[in-house]
C-alpha cells in the first residue's frame, strides 16, 4: 500500500477493492451506494414486490431513492483522497493521515474528524436500517431463503464497518505499533472514509460473525471461568485465520484478558470482583443468571445473535478500554476485535511483502538470464 505524498498522487482504488466491488451504483467520488450484490439483491426483491406487494413497492423505490440522495449530499464535500484548498490552508492525505498519527486528543474526536467522515457513518447507519428493513420485507414476500440469508448478511457486514472505523482509528494511536503500519491504517481509514467499504473489513466480518454465534451458544461458569477452552476447542472448527490467531496471540496478557470479557459479558474489573466473592464464599462456579445477584447490580450476561447485541456490546468493551488506556489502570487496554483485526491486517502486510520480494527476485533472474 503507497503512502500519500506532499502533492496528491492519484489513488488506484482497484488497489483496494476487488473488481465486484467497483460495479455497485456509485456517486462520482466512490461512495458506494450499492455493491454489486447488493445492487443484485435490490433488484431481486424490487421485482418480487412488483408482482406481488405494489404499496411496498413504492415505498421501498422511495427508500432506495432517499440512499442516494444522502450519498449524492455527501459527494459534494471534499475527496479525503486529493489535495483540497480549505477555507484556511489546505489539506492533503498525508496531511490528515499525520493529524490522525499525532493526535493526542482523549475523548470523543467527532469534531475534529473531516465532515465527511462524520456524514458518511450517518450514511452507513442510515444504509444499514434500510437493510434491515428490506430484509422483514423480502420474508414477507416469501424471497428464497438463501436470498435472505445474503440480505442478512449484507446488513451485518455494515454493522462490522462501523465498528472497523473505531477499530482503525484505535490501532493508528497505538504507539507500540511500528509507523508505517500505523501510516497504512490510516490510509485504509481514508479509504473507508472515502467509499464506505473495506475489503479488509469484508472478509473479517464472517468470521467474527461466528465467533460471536459461538460465544452465544457456550454456558460458561462464572467463578472458575471456565469456558474460554469451550471457545478455543470451537475456534478450531472456525476460520484459520482464527485458529492461528488463537494460537499465536491468546498468551498475551491483553488478549487473553480482552477474550474474558468478550465470552463472559461483563468487565474486567467485574470479572475480578465476581472471583473474589465467590472465594471468599467458597463457592466453585455460578450460572449467567445468578452473576447480577452476586454482583450486587444488574448485569446482562445473555445475548441474542443479534448483530445490535454484538455492536452494543463492543462499544462498551470498546469504551472500557479506552478508559484503561488513559488512566493506565491493569485490565484490557484493547478489544478482542482490535487485536484481531491488526493480527490479519498484519498478516497481509507480511504476505504483500513477500509477494513483492518474490517478485523483484523473479526480475531480477529474468533480468539475468
Amino acid at each position: 500500500m503507497n503512502e500519500c505524498k506532499n502533492e496528491y498522487t492519484a489513488v488506484d482504488i482497484n488497489e483496494f477493492f476487488p473488481e465486484a466491488e467497483q460495479t455497485g451504483e456509485q456517486i462520482d467520488t466512490g461512495i458506494i451506494v450499492f455493491t454489486e450484490k447488493q445492487r443484485l439483491l435490490v433488484k431481486e426483491l424490487r421485482a418480487k414486490l412488483s408482482e406481488h406487494d405494489a404499496d411496498h413497492l413504492e415505498l421501498f423505490n422511495k427508500r432506495v431513492e432517499d440512499l442516494k440522495k444522502l450519498a449524492a449530499a455527501i459527494a459534494a464535500f471534499p475527496s479525503l483522497l486529493e489535495r483540497t484548498d480549505l477555507t484556511i490552508g489546505s489539506r492533503t492525505p498525508e496531511s490528515l493521515i499525520d493529524s490522525l498519527i499525532n493526535s493526542s486528543r482523549e475523548g470523543d474526536t467527532t469534531l475534529q474528524l473531516p465532515s465527511k467522515a462524520t456524514l458518511g457513518k450517518g450514511f452507513l447507519v442510515a444504509k444499514l436500517h434500510t437493510f434491515s428493513s428490506i430484509e422483514k420485507l423480502a420474508k414477507e414476500v416469501k424471497m428464497d431463503e438463501a436470498s435472505i440469508k445474503e440480505i442478512h448478511d449484507e446488513t451485518v457486514s455494515m454493522m462490522f464497518l462501523l465498528l472497523a472505523e473505531d477499530v482503525y482509528l484505535n490501532l493508528i494511536r497505538d504507539t507500540t505499533i511500528p509507523m508505517e503500519f500505523r501510516r497504512q491504517l490510516a490510509l485504509s481509514l481514508l479509504l473507508l472514509w472515502e467509499h464506505r467499504a473495506d475489503q479488509n473489513i469484508s472478509d473479517i466480518s464472517p468470521v467474527l460473525q461466528a465467533v460471536w454465534k459461538a460465544r452465544t451458544r457456550l454456558a460458561p461458569a462464572f467463578g472458575t471461568m471456565m469456558g474460554t477452552s469451550e471457545l478455543i476447542m470451537i475456534s478450531f472448527q472456525l476460520d484459520d485465520q482464527w485458529s492461528e490467531f488463537i494460537k499465536t496471540k491468546l498468551g498475551e496478557t491483553d488478549v487473553s484478558q480482552a477474550m474474558e470479557e468478550f465470552l463472559f459479558g461483563i468487565s474486567y474489573e467485574q470479572i475480578l470482583k465476581l472471583k473474589q466473592i465467590l472465594r471468599e464464599r467458597g463457592i466453585f462456579s455460578i450460572g449467567r443468571k445468578e452473576v447480577s445477584s452476586f454482583l450486587g447490580e444488574t448485569v446482562k450476561t445473555e445475548f441474542s445473535e443479534d448483530y445490535r447485541d454484538f455492536y452494543q456490546q463492543y462499544s462498551l468493551r470498546r469504551d472500557n478500554a479506552r478508559a484503561r488506556r488513559r488512566l493506565n489502570i491493569p485490565g484490557p487496554h484493547k478489544t478482542i476485535e482490535d487485536h484481531f483485526i491488526c493480527f490479519v491486517m498484519e498478516k497481509n502486510r507480511e504476505k504483500q511483502v513477500k509477494d513483492i520480494y518474490a517478485h523483484e527476485n523473479q526480475e531480477i533472474i529474468k533480468a539475468d538470464a
